[in-house]
């Protein structure tokens, strides 16, 4: 019997063909590299630039205490953990965080993941399988979007933030018999600075026995008392089924958690492959979380200034004649149009001492790419003042303004 031709194939030709089409379409990410902490004020490139890209909002990446955790930790449990955390790798130390996050969050029970991603790509799949129903903001973050298309689930899209065509979808979802309906949403997105509205989310999930998911990623140690979060800021704590957030942004470390019921643990501990087979944090990451956590609730003045900061930027922006969208939150995007646009100023920018980067296409709409701004509670009013001149000058410059 002939055998089949056997096509000869270059099996690593598109690898270089797909980043030459996004150079061509300056859609390509040019990464630019630290050589100091982030804070308010870094070394990038050989230069001494002012920060306003960072998601380190309170500035805990560089306090004393956060810091002097992570060494104690090392001098104890090693620079490891050794194992993934169902087998040898749950210190003590991760047990002590959890315990302190779950109080802090006002929740039974806590889990921490490696990542924030982590959580979504590992969890969503599992609490919605076949027969279930996924309903999801059509501008939920990636890690969201891939975790939901991980599931069997059956899925649906709502209009951005618009809760009545939510509810258009819960009441279409009760024509069929679904065994399980979950609702995932960004609490604070992180391309716009706009807030999910969590309290009638809730309330629309209530009524249709919907289980609530929230990434409050960008929310956590920003929004509500002490910085607890979204469910805080809308009064709504106890009524989310799951709160999903990450520690490396406001609490300036790293990893995923989730807080919420002690069913909703021990099903994600028994169940995301993503906790399950990775590699524990070392107790120097974990140490410093929970020392972070600490801090917030200790030192309000961080969280303050990050208000402050925020405010007096944004309507130093606005007053300028700068598009900052529809932004609640230290996230201030300053919307330029096109992709090559925003590139431009971003060079400009940095020319300028002016770390910002833009956010292009596919991350955003075509004729909405931006320079993503994000506030530091570690900015000094002389640092804001800097940057507007700088985005006033090249803003002229571009026809921006």
């Amino acid at each position: 019997m002939a055998q089949p031709a056997v096509r000869k194939r270059d099996p690593r030709s598109f690898l270089g063909e797909e980043y030459d089409r996004l150079v061509a379409q300056n859609l390509d990410w040019r990464i630019r590299v630290l050589a100091s902490s982030s804070g308010p004020w870094t070394t990038v490139s050989g230069k001494n630039v002012l920060m306003l890209c960072s998601n380190n909002y309170l500035n805990l990446t560089n306090h004393p205490k956060v810091k002097k955790a992570a060494v104690e930790a090392i001098e104890k449990f090693g620079a490891g953990s050794g194992s993934v955390r169902p087998i040898a790798g749950t210190l003590q130390a991760h047990i002590d965080l959890e315990r302190t996050l779950a109080k802090y969050k006002r929740t039974e029970a806590s889990l921490a993941y490696s990542t924030g991603f982590a959580v979504n790509a590992g969890l969503i799949p599992q609490l919605a399988g076949e027969g279930a129903l996924i309903i999801s903001d059509e501008l939920n973050h990636g890690s969201i979007i891939d975790g939901v298309r991980l599931s069997r689930a059956e899925k649906a899209v709502y209009k951005h933030c618009d809760t009545e065509d939510l509810g258009r979808v819960l009441n279409e979802a009760e024509k069929k018999n679904y065994a399980h309906i979950l609702i995932v949403t960004d609490g604070v997105f992180s391309m716009d600075g706009d807030i999910a509205p969590a309290d009638k989310i809730v309330e629309l999930a209530e009524g249709h026995g919907a289980m609530t998911y929230i990434d409050d990623a960008h929310g956590d140690g920003v929004l509500g008392e002490a910085g607890r979060g979204i469910t805080s800021h809308f009064h709504v704590e106890g009524r989310v089924d799951v709160e999903m957030g990450t520690f490396s942004k406001a609490f300036g470390v790293v990893g995923g958690y989730i807080a919420g019921s002690r069913d909703l643990v021990n099903f994600a501990l028994n169940k995301s492959r993503t906790w399950l087979l990775s590699g524990s944090h070392p107790a120097s990451v974990v140490a410093s979380c929970k020392a972070s956590i600490e801090v917030v609730q200790e030192e309000p003045e961080h969280l303050q200034r990050l208000w402050d900061n925020t405010q007096y930027f944004k309507e130093g922006l606005r007053k300028l004649g700068f598009d900052t969208g529809r932004s609640e939150t230290p996230i201030t995007p300053v919307i330029v149009g096109e992709s090559s646009t925003a590139r431009k100023m971003s060079e400009m920018l940095f020319d300028e001492n002016i770390f910002a980067l833009p956010i292009v296409f596919p991350m955003v709409a075509r004729d909405k790419a931006r320079i993503r701004t994000i506030m530091n509670a570690g900015h000094s009013k002389v640092d804001l003042d800097i940057a507007l001149v700088a985005f006033e000058k090249i803003g002229r410059a571009l026809g921006v303004l």
